[in-house]
């Protein structure tokens, strides 16, 4: 549960960074995080999960 909000948190300050760099438009931004939260809801959310939490082990053991 921590390394899942960390990662929001990590996310989302670097998308707050991109928008105000310009490199990123508010509207792209907006479209990234709808298609995350279709995404969730489908049934590859498992898989991504899973994914996800095999990367943050291999890092931690680093």
């Amino acid at each position: 549960m921590a390394v899942s909000i960390s990662a929001v948190v990590l996310l989302g300050i670097v998308v707050f960074v991109l928008i105000r760099g310009g490199y990123v438009r508010i509207s792209h931004a907006l479209a990234c995080a709808l298609l995350g939260f279709f995404l969730a809801s489908t049934g590859a959310a498992p898989t991504i999960t899973s994914a996800i939490s095999t990367v943050t082990g291999w890092i931690s053991s680093i």
